[in-house]
């Protein structure tokens, strides 16, 4: 067992003292009239707070129900996973935003997992299951083998730890597949993971919710418990997709938040436009309240994505925080689904950038080293002191797909001119290509909007 005595307590000091914080919530708004808001959330109701881990061995984690009406059940007692997608390092803050577990996309050294139970969150645990796009041959059954013993292993050394809530064979393993053998292979994973820990429901993690892939899991991979699906700006349709694929199992669904990068319209030279902090926040909500809640009894659970910060054709796109941990709009806008009311000071409004007067749309084009104007709106609620930060960065030209690495593009140096609140004046770089100017904007209290504008140098 990988979790130490020092740490179990100190987890189950955390899920006391935060019962006690979260029924004083609970009662508060049920006073008020906000019951509506907050029940069905989840969270505070049938959170882990209130599930009794066992103080040794596993939980016990079963899914219940028929019919497109399904319940998780966590040592008997309803429980509805509600968190992100997060790394070793950033959990205690998602935690304090209301979560109540994450999900991961490798098992690594299992630290995580101990980071998780100290805080009372419950972890949906990947396992890194090989991909065709980055070489693996499902044709090839020594390697197939082979991964299926690592993987026996691996499970083996952490089954029995106490934040374990479910697994995830493979992350998005339909994207550039083209053989089907990889849902046998996550078939027998399957089986293998319930001949060794019948403890813990089993899953895969989709990129989207197709016809075909379902069609493949139904066929191939029938041991799966439940299936898990990732959406973006489609997540509207979620619910319509799932009657259209015909899925008879439950859902989770794995990732979502913003618009993903292949779903925004893009410049002439093929640049993405990225929403603004303020209409990512925007879209974090409707997806929550309009999709994940309303449809609770066929979509088990869910994690947004991404608890942290990545590069993924931009250093802003899919995080809801700073590399420096500062928490974005979108972090804001979690607090609210989570907790039913915002926090007492909430992230700089920042909800449209211009540059020479043009909106990004316009497919913008300047001569090197031309004076370039930027303005953004900006709406602070607390009217705090703001900290506007100016940077060009080339854009990146970043093929990779399923969130596979990708560097961050430099910084232009010695652009900027002069900044005047939310205005600032600088040179267009020197060399021709592709750019993106972003700004940052950031409050006393770590709070962060931001947006960008992708232009072009002649």
């Amino acid at each position: 067992m990988i979790w130490n005595n020092a740490c179990f307590q100190q987890g189950h000091k955390s899920r006391v003292s935060s019962l006690f914080a979260i029924a004083g919530r609970w009662f508060q708004r049920a006073r008020f009239g906000s019951i509506l808001l907050v029940a069905p959330f989840g969270i505070s109701l049938v959170g882990c707070d209130q599930v009794k881990i066992g103080l040794e061995g596993p939980s016990q984690v079963q899914i219940v129900g028929q019919s497109g009406r399904y319940q998780m059940l966590r040592n008997g007692v309803a429980y509805r996973p509600v968190g992100a997608g997060s790394v070793p390092g950033e959990l205690e803050s998602l935690k304090a935003h209301g979560a109540n577990s994450i999900r991961t996309w490798h098992v690594g050294d299992g630290r995580i997992l101990d980071e998780a139970h100290a805080l009372g969150l419950t972890v949906s645990l990947c396992l890194d299951v090989g991909r065709e796009r980055l070489g693996f041959d499902y044709d090839d059954a020594d390697a197939v083998s082979r991964q299926l013993e690592g993987f026996r292993q691996t499970v083996r050394g952490v089954k029995d730890h106490p934040a374990l809530l479910t697994w995830i064979i493979g992350n998005e393993l339909n994207i550039e597949s083209t053989n089907p053998k990889v849902w046998d292979a996550v078939n027998d994973i399957a089986l293998m993971i319930k001949a060794e820990d019948p403890n813990h429901p089993v899953t895969t993690a989709l990129a989207g919710l197709g016809l075909k892939e379902v069609r493949y899991l139904k066929q191939r991979a029938p041991a799966l418990d439940f299936i898990s699906a990732q959406v973006y700006g489609g997540i509207g349709g979620l619910a319509q997709a799932m009657d259209r694929v015909g899925l008879d199992k439950p859902l989770m669904v794995t990732e979502w938040g913003t618009k993903g990068h292949w779903e925004t319209p893009s410049t002439q030279w093929g640049a993405p436009l990225e929403l603004s902090s303020a209409l990512k926040a925007e879209h974090y909500i409707s997806g929550y309240q309009q999709v994940l809640v309303p449809n609770a009894e066929r979509i088990i659970g869910s994690y947004a994505f991404l608890w942290g910060q990545k590069q993924e054709r931009t250093p802003t796109w899919y995080g809801t925080l700073t590399p420096s941990g500062h928490r974005t709009e979108a972090a804001d806008a979690l607090y609210f689904l989570w907790q039913g009311r915002w926090p007492d000071n909430r992230a700089p409004r920042v909800s449209e950038l211009t540059v020479n007067g043009r909106r990004p749309e316009s497919s913008l084009r300047v001569q090197a080293g031309q004076r370039l104007e930027a303005k953004v709106k900006v709406l602070d609620r607390e009217a705090d002191r703001l900290t506007l930060t100016w940077v060009v960065r080339p854009e990146s030209q970043a093929k990779q797909v399923g969130g596979d690495l990708e560097r961050v593009p430099p910084v232009i140096p010695d652009l900027l001119k002069t900044v005047e609140g939310a205005r600032a004046v600088l040179s267009a770089p020197a060399e021709p290509g592709a750019y993106r100017l972003f700004v940052h904007v950031e409050d006393a209290a770590s709070g962060v909007g931001h947006a960008n504008f992708p232009f072009y140098v002649r």
